[in-house]
């Protein structure tokens, strides 16, 4: 019977990694995927499909990456995914692909031994025949369902009217218990399109200017710096760009000593948008509204 082999997987990995680590910001993993799979001359087998759907190749590399997150080289976050150091550690040191492929399944034996209570030898991952049954089982997983459920939400945000994004990010702040006293017109704003309160006077918090931009790509240590320029030493800025921000952007925000800064991408505003939905208007709830959707997911 024909099967993917552990050194197959490993040389799928490999390349995997390879790709993540050349862009250390991270990668979208339908990208990703479609990048390792055209990096091979994938065989007929490989490229079939599961009687319960979904490419064979795939289904296998997806899975293979469960063992490489267990191990702390792979982290996932809405579909990006990113490589950590220490998995570029073990890329270097393990550059036989199945010796890197059953590290990681050793540090995921690991994982689940400390995790269920048993022996090591009884929670890691045998056969190729079985890792191939366990990946088909999937069906659709939690992971491909968040990640579909993720670029709707992101492409919705990409392209609202920029004016009714910024009265999303409104919405958000009095949802987290903060007091708008002003959301910019069309035109001008001089850099700032939101201030906010604490208090609805104004009288004892500081105030907080913020920052939104609907950008298509990220902020880099410029843009953020005239941001910056309009920040006195009382109040607090946030700069929310669905982009996100380069990584000289992000150390130059984290590296302000006078001047308290946060930096919100869409991923994160998404987060605080679903962590304080309860509290938002009906207002809010229109203009982003989202679902929980329930079931049963496969345990890792």
């Amino acid at each position: 019977m024909a099967e993917i082999t552990r050194r197959r997987t490993g040389e799928f990995l490999r390349k995997l990694f390879e790709l993540l680590i050349a862009d250390p910001s991270g990668v979208k993993a339908s990208t990703l995927v479609d990048a390792v799979g055209n990096a091979f001359v994938l065989t007929e087998y490989e490229k079939g499909l599961y009687p319960s759907g979904g490419r064979r190749f795939e289904k296998i590399l997806r899975f293979a990456t469960v063992d490489c997150v267990k191990a702390a080289w792979l982290q996932k976050n809405k579909g990006l995914w990113l490589v950590t150091e220490a998995g570029q550690r073990a890329y270097k040191q393990f550059q036989d692909p199945e010796l890197f492929y059953k590290e990681a399944c050793r540090l995921y034996g690991i994982w689940r031994a400390q995790r269920d209570g048993v022996s090591v030898s009884e929670s890691a991952h045998s056969s190729n025949s079985e890792i191939e049954s366990a990946a088909e089982d999937l069906g659709v997983t939690f992971e491909e369902a968040e990640e579909h459920a993720w670029g709707q939400i992101e492409e919705f945000l990409k392209t609202s009217d920029p004016f009714e994004f910024q009265n999303i990010v409104a919405d958000l702040l009095r949802g987290m218990g903060y007091h708008i006293t002003w959301i910019s017109p069309p035109g001008k704003d001089g850099g700032v399109d939101i201030i906010a309160y604490t208090d609805p006077l104004g009288a004892t918090g500081p105030r907080i200017k913020v920052q939104v931009k609907r950008w298509q790509n990220k902020v880099d240590s410029d843009g953020l710096r005239s941001f910056i320029a309009t920040i006195n030493g009382g109040d607090v800025g946030i700069f929310v760009c669905l982009a996100g921000f380069t990584r000289d952007a992000a150390d130059y925000a984290r590296n302000q000593e006078s001047r308290r800064m946060t930096l919100i991408d869409a991923r994160r505003l998404v987060d605080l948008w679903v962590e304080h939905y309860g509290r938002l208007q009906d207002t809010a709830r229109r203009r982003l509204p989202l679902v929980p959707i329930y079931f049963l997911a496969p345990r890792d």
